[in-house]
């Protein structure tokens, strides 16, 4: 919400150093954010979203020491709080005001300089903008080791997940699905854990494809320790290490479930390869599924434990049964992702096309032909629009129609 920065008394001091350029600014302070506040803190990304990150920073260092919350200056932007929400945001202030002598936002960007790391915010080109729909859930900025485009990478990523302790069937599964997804120029998204996770890396890298490690602590930190050969080789290979939280924070169980909502947010489908009743893994799918990213779950024995989360997933309806990378893409496919080798560029599909013809090639159906009401509803165009686009679209191949009505064809 855009007005007048906060003006600070006189016995208020900054307590993170000056930050004079405008978007060095704003840069560092949603650094200290990232360090003040937990992952997935909602009132704090409530807080910064109304006054930008600085202001709400500087407005923070005005409660620090037990003094009264300045509520003045707080609703003069945001107009008056009901007395319960004054209350929520009080607690939370009081949390993060203890962490403020520890913020060195300048020490952290150092520590990252050295490691030939980067620093993403949201209004980078280089933001994954699937994290945009965690609202106020979403990361202040993105720590990264290795190739930091991560809005190019993510958009053609795929989260495999599951479970640390997982069976060597599992292991392989995971290994097969990266691989082949790899080979199709898919970005694999994971963990970093043992087990199924560390197998997905591992198979991707195996195709000469690239692979996200999404951390629960700091990217100066390999968690598990086991596998900072792995992430090495992930950097090497020109894939990426991510963590929202600063240098030397540590992973805790609160932050590893948090952690789940960026692999879900920022891929286009998570599949669940292998999972117990209650492993992690599924909330990285119930993550995905409320943001309504299709979720898959490879099936595994029914006498086997370790599948059991797999199979509830099925059964409950949150995900779709898938077996291969073929099944994995199609389920990509439902979002809007067309999972096609994308290593030699190719014109995408749509290009050069007015709007609504082009929201009427992207409604077709692939392979099973549908009928021109439903072609006119998925496109949200009058059915004349519809008849006339598919006119145009049926003339360079791109739509295809029979006697059960149409689909795409080889061009779209």
């Amino acid at each position: 919400m855009a007005g007048p920065p906060v003006a600070a008394p006189a016995v208020a001091e900054p307590r993170i150093g000056p930050l004079p350029d405008v978007a060095d600014r704003e840069l560092k302070a949603r650094v200290a954010w990232s360090g003040l506040a937990e992952p997935g803190d909602r009132i704090a990304g409530a807080l910064v979203r109304a006054l930008g990150p600085a202001d709400a920073l500087e407005w923070l260092s005005l409660s620090g020491d037990d003094r009264p919350v300045p509520w003045g200056p707080l609703e003069e932007r945001v107009g008056p709080l009901p007395t319960a929400q004054r209350g929520r945001l009080e607690r939370s202030v009081r949390r993060w005001a203890t962490r403020l002598p520890t913020v060195e936002p300048e020490r952290d960007l150092e520590v990252l300089t050295r490691m030939g790391g980067s620093v993403l915010v949201p209004d980078d080109a280089r933001w994954p903008v699937g994290l945009d729909d965690l609202g106020d859930e979403r990361p202040f900025c993105l720590w990264v080791r290795g190739v930091p485009d991560l809005a190019r990478a993510w958009r053609r990523g795929v989260a495999l997940v599951g479970s640390r302790a997982a069976t060597t069937y599992g292991e392989r599964v995971a290994f097969d699905l990266a691989e082949s997804l790899g080979a199709r120029g898919v970005t694999v998204v994971s963990g970093g854990a043992y087990g199924v996770d560390a197998a997905s890396h591992r198979g991707a890298l195996s195709a000469g494809g690239a692979t996200s490690v999404v951390l629960a602590g700091g990217v100066d930190r390999a968690y598990p320790l086991g596998n900072a050969r792995l992430f090495e080789a992930v950097v090497g290979a020109g894939g990426s290490v991510v963590a929202e939280l600063g240098p030397g924070r540590v992973p805790t169980k609160s932050r590893f479930l948090q952690r789940n909502r960026l692999i879900a947010a920022g891929s286009r489908a998570t599949v669940v390869v292998e999972a117990a009743w209650r492993s992690g893994a599924m909330s990285s799918a119930h993550h995905a599924a409320r943001l309504l990213r299709p979720v898959g779950a490879v099936p595994g024995p029914v006498t086997s434990a370790a599948s059991a989360g797999c199979h509830r997933l099925l059964r409950d309806g949150i995900a779709v049964c898938v077996t291969d990378a073929d099944e994995v893409a199609e389920l990509a496919g439902s979002a809007g992702c067309d999972l096609v080798d994308e290593r030699v560029e190719a014109p995408r599909p749509g290009d050069g096309l007015d709007p609504v013809t082009r929201r009427v090639l992207e409604a077709l159906p692939r392979r099973v032909p549908t009928d021109l009401a439903t072609v006119a509803s998925s496109a949200g165009v009058t059915t004349a629009e519809a008849r006339a686009a598919l006119g145009l679209l049926e003339l360079d191949g791109s739509a295809v129609r029979s006697s059960a009505g149409w689909r795409m064809g080889t061009r779209g």
